[in-house]
């Protein structure tokens, strides 16, 4: 059955209208695939290809690939910026580019340039392509020698978080001064169609087994502009449903006018990582300046509870101490459904949060924690720890810390891959 008609539901809709898009919703979920995209479909010669983690260093450009699960042993490291010097040479005659280049690296960088945000493994695993937003593109780096196979430079001067189709032929990539989400096959790197978001698109998502791409504007996040009364600075936030096929508008989700029906107009709308049940009927969400998450009910179109955790009272409580409008940043959900692994970035820990309940397990300590994902067994969830230059793993079970590695510096992204079996590192490494 065909999606609903492209509608803007920014302006609050009719009780016909809301109906409408309930039941079209309903319909769109009934042929739902059971689980999201973390990493690349398996492809031919899975008999060769083994599962690590990928993870992303992103202020030394640099990936570290680990095992998914256990001790979290380093395997190897990839230098993700071999044409480094020929980037820079062409952003220093280039005063437009120079001038966003060094925007990125004292805005979101902190202070250091953003080599790496986003990665993932071709569906033969002979490659990893990775978003590098202080460069506006996205690279394939061959596993093998360390070379570049191809690259796509996104529109605008910054590329960001990326997602990967559930058959692995097809990377989205948000380009966050745009407003654009571009769709590349995954080997060639030739864009295979577009579509526009709202203000600085981050997070993508696939889902119903690639059929619909969402993604998630955030707005910006970047100014001291974040007391509540300048929050209409921030610009166009929504959430844009696309069809993953033809890249045509399905719904536009406006999340202020549904967290204000559910009483909560304190909360921002921007919608940063997210969560989907695994038969994708419920969506989990942080958003800017909370410590906590947002439940959302797909097919009813409504929030239907809100969790607050707590608070560090070591963590400062003015607005523009937190990292680009952050207060938690990071999300993940066990196979099973049944529970919530949380990145309290700005507070300094991670929990696993019970789904039915909200009741959330143990703090664990770590050191801006930046991002959740499931390990590869899926009995735990992995979280970055960009200010200890860390990967730690945290039991669903137990909701203990069971192990840590040491990677590169300011470990971001962290994602699932499979690439070949005896593989080291690059022969081509620097």
């Amino acid at each position: 059955m065909r999606p609903s008609p492209k509608r803007n539901e920014a302006a609050a809709p009719s009780r016909r209208g809301r109906a409408a898009v309930t039941l079209a919703v309903a319909l769109l979920l009934a042929a739902a695939g059971t689980t999201l995209a973390s990493a690349a479909a398996p492809g031919e010669g899975d008999a060769e290809l083994r599962e690590v983690m990928f993870v992303g260093n992103n202020w030394d450009g640099t990936a570290d690939v680990v095992e998914p699960g256990g001790d979290l042993a380093r395997i190897g490291r990839i230098n993700v910026i071999p044409d480094k010097a020929e980037r820079l040479r062409e952003i220093y005659t280039d005063p437009l580019k120079l001038a966003f280049f060094l925007g990125i690296r004292q805005g979101p960088g902190e202070g250091h340039d953003q080599f790496v945000d986003d990665m993932y493994a071709t569906p033969d695993g002979s490659a990893m392509v990775v978003s590098r937003p202080s460069f506006a593109d996205v690279v394939s780096v061959d596993l093998a020698t360390g070379k570049l196979n191809w690259r796509f430079r996104v529109s605008g001067f910054r590329s960001d978080h990326m997602a990967v189709s559930p058959d692995g032929k097809r990377v989205a990539v948000s380009a966050s001064t745009s407003n654009t989400v571009h769709v590349l096959d995954i080997t060639t790197g030739e864009q295979r169609g577009s579509f526009r978001a709202g203000d600085k698109p981050h997070e993508n998502v696939f889902t119903d087994g690639g059929r619909y791409l969402w993604n998630m504007s955030i707005g910006e996040v970047n100014t001291d502009l974040d007391a509540p009364f300048m929050d209409w600075t921030k610009g166009d936030r929504k959430i844009t449903v696309v069809d993953a096929g033809t890249f045509e508008e399905v719904r536009v989700i406006d999340m202020r006018e549904r967290l204000d029906a559910f009483g909560r107009e304190d909360l921002s709308d921007a919608v940063r990582p997210v969560a989907f049940t695994p038969d994708e009927s419920k969506l989990y969400f942080q958003v800017s300046f909370f410590n906590g998450f947002v439940e959302y009910d797909v097919a009813a179109d409504e929030v239907t509870r809100v969790k607050e955790l707590p608070k560090n009272p070591d963590t400062s409580e003015k607005r523009t101490d937190w990292v680009n409008d952050s207060r938690h940043h990071g999300m993940s959900m066990s196979p099973d459904g049944e529970k919530l692994c949380v990145a309290g970035t700005m507070d300094d820990y991670a929990t696993v949060v019970d789904r039915r309940t909200l009741r959330e397990g143990p703090l664990v300590t770590a050191d801006k924690p930046y991002w959740a994902t499931v390990s590869g067994d899926g009995r735990s969830c992995v979280i970055s720890e960009s200010g200890a230059d860390a990967v730690t793993a945290i039991d669903f079970a137990t909701g203990r810390k069971v192990a840590t590695v040491e990677v590169g510096d300011h470990p971001q992204r962290v994602r699932l891959a499979r690439i070949p079996a005896g593989w080291t590192g690059p022969s081509a490494a620097n």
